[in-house]
């Protein structure tokens, strides 16, 4: 590691208790044929800070790519952070702007999240968002947002944030997201945010394809009263940041 690195580094862990390790995946409904998809995300480690976006699909019956406006939101969103003299972030603040700049046609959900002291600012709209893990277990889930909504929660070493679209939260109950957490933690003995995103990401996939069944989709639809089984294809991303000291990062 080179001297400048190491200097950038300190700036980086200067003053903080906690800090995100973070990690995502990303999984088009479409494959090959269209791997960007209509999610997007961006990491920011500088800021301690996440976001995501999923474009409305309804936008193809009019020839637009829904995609095209998320990835622009959220090349927005971070580009604004670097911009600022600062490495505080206000998640609203930065959505607004973000959306002001936004040129193409289109709408999408957003989630901004950043960890500031010993809580996580969170701005959110529409129904992709976040779960928040302790000892494995889910203790808080964001809701559906019509509007772009602003909220604080706590946190401490040991949380686990896993956000993401409607793709993961639409086929994974919390339980099996339980599992997998607690089953990697005893398996790898450790948490790999990276590869914690992949093993949710693939395993929507896995029961976003099942014709059968119940799923988070399906009791959902059930609620509205419509009759589906199985789970819901769609494009599925996944971010995870654990929450650790800054010892913790290299």
């Amino acid at each position: 590691m080179t001297m400048k690195k190491i200097k950038h580094m300190k700036r980086w862990k200067k003053g903080r208790n906690l800090m995100m390790n973070m990690g995502s995946y990303y999984i088009s409904k479409k494959g090959k044929s269209n791997p960007k998809g209509e999610d997007a995300h961006f990491i920011s480690k500088y800021h301690q800070t996440i976001g995501l976006a999923d474009g409305v699909s309804n936008w193809a019956k009019k020839g637009i790519d829904a995609g095209e406006y998320a990835r622009q939101l959220m090349d927005n969103c971070l580009s604004i952070l670097y911009s600022k003299d600062s490495e505080i972030v206000y998640p609203q603040l930065v959505l607004e702007e973000a959306y002001s700049n936004t040129e193409v046609e289109g709408s999408s959900t957003a989630c901004i999240i950043t960890l500031k002291n010993e809580c996580l600012n969170v701005v959110n709209v529409g129904d992709s968002g976040f779960m928040l893990f302790r000892d494995g277990n889910m203790i808080y889930k964001s809701s559906t947002q019509q509007h772009p909504e602003e909220f604080i929660i706590g946190v401490r070493a040991g949380d686990l944030v896993v956000a993401g679209t409607d793709g993961l939260f639409d086929n994974m109950f919390e339980s099996e997201m339980e599992l997998v957490i607690k089953t990697l933690v005893e398996e790898e003995g450790c948490l790999e945010p990276e590869l914690l995103a992949q093993v949710l990401a693939d395993l929507a996939l896995e029961n976003s394809v099942e014709k059968e069944g119940i799923s988070p989709y399906s009791e959902a639809a059930s609620m509205e009263g419509y009759r589906r089984s199985g789970g819901k294809p769609d494009d599925i991303t996944v971010v995870v940041a654990h929450i650790v000291p800054p010892k913790d990062l290299l």
